[in-house]
C-alpha cells in the first residue's frame, strides 16, 4: 500500500476520535483532530498526482473516506442542534446514492459485457468536500469561541451551500456515469 492510501487510511480511523472529541464537548481536541484529517486529503491527493502513485484503491478509497469523516460530523451536528437535519439527510443521501454508483460502475455496471471503471472524484465533488469540510470547521471554532449564537447563520449558509454544492456534484456524476443503470 502506498503512501496516499495510508493517509486516506489515516483519514477513516481518525474520525471516530473526531467524533468523541466533538460529543464530549471537546471542541478544540475536535476541530485538531478534523483539521489534521483534512489536510491528510490535501496532502494524499498532492502526492499521488506529483510521484504518479494513483492507483484504483486510492480513487475508491480517497472520496469514501471524506464521506465518512464529513458525514460523520455533519450527523453529530444534528445530535450537538448545529445543523438542520433536513440538510444533512440531503448531504447524506447523495453520499450513499455517488457511493453506489461508484460500486455499480467496479463491478461492471451489472452486466457481464461491460467493462469495470472507477469513478475518481471530479471538480464539483471536490468543491462540494472543501465547502463541507470548510463549514464544519467554521461551526466547530463558532462553538470554540462562544459565539455560535450569534453567528449561527454564517454556520447554516456554509451548510446550505454544500447542500446545493451536494446536489448538483451528485447529479453531475448520475448523468455522466449513468450507464451503471442500464
Amino acid at each position: 500500500m502506498n503512501l496516499p492510501n495510508k493517509l486516506t487510511l489515516l483519514r477513516i480511523i481518525m474520525t471516530p476520535f473526531f467524533v468523541a472529541c466533538l460529543l464530549a464537548g471537546w471542541n478544540i481536541a475536535a476541530l485538531a483532530l478534523f483539521c489534521l484529517a483534512s489536510v491528510t486529503d490535501f496532502v494524499d491527493g498532492y502526492i499521488a498526482r506529483k510521484y504518479h502513485l494513483i492507483t484504483d484503491l486510492g480513487k475508491f478509497l480517497d472520496p469514501l473516506a471524506d464521506k465518512i469523516l464529513t458525514t460523520c460530523g455533519l450527523i453529530c451536528f444534528v445530535e450537538l442542534g448545529f445543523a438542520p437535519a433536513f440538510l444533512v439527510c440531503i448531504i447524506t443521501a447523495r453520499e450513499f446514492f455517488v457511493s453506489g454508483i461508484r460500486l455499480a460502475a467496479a463491478g461492471g455496471g451489472g452486466s457481464a459485457n461491460r467493462e469495470k471503471k472507477v469513478i475518481a472524484a471530479d471538480l464539483p465533488g471536490k468543491i462540494k468536500t472543501f465547502v463541507t469540510m470548510t463549514a464544519v470547521i467554521v461551526i466547530i471554532c463558532l462553538q470554540i469561541f462562544g459565539v455560535y449564537a450569534s453567528f449561527k447563520i454564517v454556520g447554516d449558509i456554509l451548510l446550505y451551500v454544500s447542500a446545493v454544492l451536494t446536489v448538483w456534484s451528485g447529479a453531475e456524476i448520475f448523468i455522466k456515469h449513468r450507464f451503471v443503470f442500464k
